[in-house]
């Protein structure tokens, strides 16, 4: 019996125009109501997500930053963090490469060395809802524990920065989370491991939890979940690995996928 539903957010819950249904927050509540819990489940930074939900936030879970952040509302159960020593290399590359920027993801917020890109900033703060710029990202490590690298090339992540960035394969997971973004963290640190934590906190079996996702990095929360489900738009990779395919993100194929499994 699915207890849990976690859903990503970008190709997934939000359509092409990055916009939420209005049938989402009615669902959220029938679900609460019927003692289901719905879990966002993101690349995106807490209080980004947070901010999204603004109106139901209190009622729902969080899985942010691609699993090293996870939260019951405003609650923290769990925050990742690595050695500042692990991210000097990744981000001395970064700098080496032509249209390539890079955010630093810590859970006092989220930093960046340069403004004067506007096609980057204007993607960062997409994604992080408090986000600073620091001369000097390498030396801001010395002050503040980091948990993530944001990687963002425009369009060409998967052959460009992605490739190059593999190199630090020994210390990171390198995941690719879209056509623009690559993240580098925590190996041990995913989504699926993010949907752990989730259904232990709830005394829930893992069996009993539903995924919702479209890239590369649902991959873990898809092969976690007790049903998985790849979006119409999806990666090829997940939807060969997932229990079913709904329709597209810009046809609310999330919430008529749930309304189907639970005739609603």
């Amino acid at each position: 019996m699915t207890q849990l539903i976690a859903a990503d957010m970008d190709g997934t819950l939000l359509d092409s125009q990055k916009r939420l249904s209005p049938d989402l927050f009615p669902l959220i509540r029938t679900l609460r109501a019927r003692g289901i819990r719905f879990a966002a489940a993101s690349g995106r930074q807490y209080h980004n997500l947070y901010a999204t939900f603004s109106e139901i936030a209190d009622q729902m879970l969080f899985i942010a930053e691609n699993g090293a952040a996870v939260y019951d509302g405003t609650q923290c159960l769990f925050a990742d963090k690595l050695p500042a020593s692990y991210f000097v290399g990744p981000i001395q590359t970064i700098r080496s490469l032509p249209g390539v920027n890079v955010v630093l993801c810590t859970h006092d917020g989220a930093f960046i060395e340069c403004d004067d890109d506007p096609v980057f900033v204007r993607n960062a703060h997409m994604y992080y809802e408090k986000l600073d710029v620091v001369p000097d990202l390498i030396a801001h490590l010395e002050h503040q524990p980091a948990f993530k690298l944001a990687v963002f090339e425009q369009g060409k992540a998967e052959t460009g920065c992605w490739p190059v960035l593999r190199q630090y394969e020994d210390k990171f997971a390198v995941v690719l989370s879209g056509a623009d973004w690559v993240d580098l963290m925590n190996p041990e640190t995913n989504k699926g491991s993010g949907l752990h934590r989730m259904a232990d906190y709830l005394g829930i079996p893992i069996a009993d939890t539903m995924a919702f996702g479209d890239y590369l990095n649902d991959l873990e929360l898809l092969r976690e979940a007790g049903f998985a489900c790849a979006m119409e738009n999806g990666h090829p990779d997940l939807k060969r690995m997932a229990d079913c395919t709904v329709p597209s993100n810009d046809e609310n194929g999330v919430v008529r996928a749930i309304r189907a499994h639970f005739n609603l």
